[in-house]
């Protein structure tokens, strides 16, 4: 961890989202909706090792990959329930549906994705991801704003 790194980074904890992109296009996306390590620094750390290494759709990030990855943090807001959809707009608030039926399933989306433009979009490709079906599945919505931070290397 760098020595440099400013207090808020280290003394405040987040859920956090790293995701890899190679030429454009999705390499790795690994997060934590809520905080699971000490602080965001270490949060941050964790996660982009997960993202490069551990995400299922794709193999480890390899040395020769390096140069061409672009990294984007999102550091999240705690999430809120979700009363009345009306109240969405995914290009603010990214998404978590979980279902209320055994086995529990759960997926996240977050905020300002290219090509979700409505809340129906943003909860029906939610439910996909996550393997909801949510006319045969009672679900709840959480919602969360998140900031963004890119890295383009």
């Amino acid at each position: 961890m760098p020595d440099d790194l400013p207090r808020e980074i280290l003394e405040n904890k987040s859920g956090i989202f790293v995701t890899i992109e190679k030429n454009g296009q999705l390499r790795g996306c690994i997060g934590t909706y809520l905080p699971t390590k000490d602080n965001i620094a270490q949060e941050i750390i964790h996660n982009a090792v997960a993202a490069a290494t551990e995400d299922y759709r794709f193999g480890p990030v390899q040395k020769e990959e390096l140069p061409y990855l672009t990294y984007t943090v999102y550091i999240l807001e705690k999430p809120e329930l979700v009363k009345d959809i009306k109240k969405l707009n995914p290009q603010k608030y990214g998404i978590l549906v979980r279902t209320l039926t055994l086995p529990p399933k759960s997926a996240l989306l977050l905020p300002d994705l290219e090509g979700i433009d409505t809340v129906e979009k943003q909860i029906s490709i939610a439910c996909q991801k996550g393997g909801i079906d949510p006319l045969r599945e009672k679900i709840i919505i959480h919602k969360f704003t998140a900031k963004k931070i890119s890295e383009k290397k």
